[in-house]
C-alpha cells in the first residue's frame, strides 16, 4: 500500500483595521482508508457571539475580503451546516466568541482537501460578522451564504512546513 505523507497548510486572517485576526493551521492525513483534514484556529478580536466561518472560492484579496468570491462549492450543492450531506465544501459552521478572549476553533472533515483536484490551498478563509443559519433560515441568502453577514476578516490558504504538536 502506498504511503501518504501528511500535507500541511496555514492561513493568517486579518481585517483592514487589524482589530480581528486569526491563525488557522491544517493538516491532511490518510486515516482509515480516506483523507481527513484537521483544522485548528485561534481568533483574536472577535465580538461576542456566533460567526459564520467558510472557505471561499478565491485567494484574491486585492480588494480585501470582497474579492474572495462565494463559498467554495465544487460539487454545486446548497449551503448547509458542517455535518449536513448537502453543503458546500467551504461550510464550516460557526465560531463561538466570548468578548475580550481568544477564541479557539477545531474542525475535521473528509470533504476538505489540501491536495488533489479540489484542494482549498490558494483559496481563502473568511470569518463573518453574524451567525451562519446553516442554510435553514428563511432569508433570501440562507441557501447560498447562511445569511452570515459582512466579512470581518480573511486570509489566503497556503502550503506550510510540518507543524509540531498538531
Amino acid at each position: 500500500m502506498a504511503q501518504h505523507a501528511p500535507v500541511y497548510a496555514i492561513c493568517l486572517l486579518k481585517n483592514e483595521t487589524n482589530t480581528v485576526s486569526a491563525v488557522v493551521r491544517l493538516v491532511e492525513k490518510f486515516e482509515n482508508n480516506k483523507f481527513v483534514t484537521h483544522l485548528k484556529a485561534t481568533f483574536k478580536g472577535l465580538p461576542a457571539g456566533l460567526h459564520g466561518f467558510h472557505v471561499h472560492q478565491y485567494g484574491d484579496l486585492s480588494n480585501g475580503c470582497a474579492t474572495a468570491g462565494p463559498h467554495f462549492n465544487p460539487f454545486n450543492k446548497q449551503h448547509g451546516g458542517p455535518n449536513d450531506e448537502n453543503r458546500h465544501v467551504g461550510d464550516l459552521g460557526n465560531v463561538t466568541a466570548v468578548d475580550g478572549q481568544d477564541t479557539n476553533f477545531e474542525f475535521q472533515s473528509d470533504l476538505i482537501r489540501l491536495s488533489g483536484e479540489n484542494t482549498i490551498v490558494g483559496r481563502s478563509f473568511v470569518i463573518h460578522a453574524d451567525e451562519d443559519d446553516l442554510g435553514k433560515g428563511n432569508f433570501e441568502d440562507s441557501k447560498t451564504t447562511g445569511h452570515a453577514g459582512a466579512r470581518l476578516a480573511c486570509g489566503i490558504i497556503a502550503l506550510a512546513a510540518p507543524f509540531e504538536n498538531f
